[in-house]
């Protein structure tokens, strides 16, 4: 069942130096049950893009485009309405659970308000429900730690509690903003693991925010690549795994650190990204592509599917014939 689908989204942001195009004509589709993963580097317009989403870009942005919630276009909803959906049938999990819960009030406090601005409880009932959510997110002896303040919790607890936040209301779509950042290794794959399994017990459509492959090969069905705003390369994520065709998307496995060979080393790609105030006529990546030819610099590619096929999609003028083997095949069973 079709839960989401996003059409030529577009961010824009009024500043002093001009307009800067965030993101340009991201598109996508998200069924029940389903993980999409967005992935880039930093200032690729990942976070822009669900921000714009979820109606929180900030005063100057502009958004363009449909967001289609079950065929309703959350763009331009009068906020009244938004706030129906928003936190209730779709929930966001911020990248920094620190800054995002409010230091001053308790867990339980926060917890509870969204039930009771919702769901229409009364603060027992929420409290009930919120330990429940506490248990299934495996917060230990959360009836007693539910009444503690945010800065009592560790950093993997606090993004704990921001999973089951979120979960609360069972929305029908997860957004979740680079939910591992600053975690190690073994709170990430808990933090994977739940989110696995919260998706399995309450069918949940994800969209997955991060820079981390790793993350995106051990949870996504989908994968879409970004660079300066706009999409690369877009498909299932054993295609672009196995058989990456845009050199970004090359680039960015190559770049993956590999601990199975004496020989490794870190492969970077060279330059910076384009400035987004004054985006770059043709193709955003061809100051940095080895494969970039004229037309690359003067003609922006279109997103079109690869060999004939329509499950993949890229954004490049290079024949996809002359793609170099994939790097890191092993990367889809991280």
């Amino acid at each position: 069942m079709r839960v989401l689908e996003v059409k030529q989204l577009g961010v824009q942001f009024s500043t002093q130096d001009g307009t800067v195009y965030a993101v340009n004509g991201l598109s996508f589709a998200l069924d029940r049950g389903q993980t999409l993963g967005i992935v880039g580097e930093s200032g690729s317009g990942k976070s822009q893009s669900v921000l714009a989403m979820m109606g929180l870009l900030a005063r100057n942005g502009r958004a363009s485009g449909e967001v289609l919630f079950h065929g309703d276009n959350l763009l331009g909803m009068p906020p009244a309405q938004l706030n129906q959906i928003r936190g209730n049938r779709m929930a966001m999990i911020f990248q920094d659970p620190m800054t995002s819960l409010n230091p001053y009030l308790t867990v339980e406090r926060q917890m509870t308000e969204v039930l009771q601005f919702h769901k229409g409880q009364d603060r027992a009932t929420a409290r009930l429900r919120s330990v429940q959510m506490l248990d299934a997110v495996k917060i230990p002896e959360a009836a007693r730690r539910i009444g503690m303040y945010p800065h009592e919790f560790s950093g993997g607890m606090r993004q704990r509690v921001m999973i089951a936040m979120a979960l609360l209301c069972e929305p029908e779509v997860l957004v979740a903003d680079e939910p591992t950042t600053a975690l190690d290794v073994t709170v990430q794959a808990q933090i994977l693991t739940l989110l696995r399994e919260l998706q399995r017990d309450f069918g949940t459509a994800i969209v997955m925010i991060t820079h981390d492959l790793g993350v995106v090969a051990g949870l996504c069905d989908q994968v879409m690549v970004l660079y300066g705003g706009r999409v690369m390369e877009q498909g299932p994520a054993r295609h672009i795994f196995h058989t990456p065709s845009h050199p970004y998307t090359q680039g960015l496995l190559r770049a993956v650190p590999r601990m199975d060979r004496d020989d490794a080393c870190l492969l970077a790609i060279p330059g910076t990204p384009p400035n987004m105030a004054r985006p770059p006529q043709g193709c955003p990546f061809h100051e940095r592509c080895a494969h970039a030819s004229a037309r690359c610099a003067s003609t922006l590619p279109a997103l079109l599917p690869v060999g004939g096929g329509a499950q993949a999609l890229r954004a490049c003028h290079r024949d996809p014939a002359a793609a170099p083997p994939a790097p890191h095949q092993e990367m889809a069973h991280v």
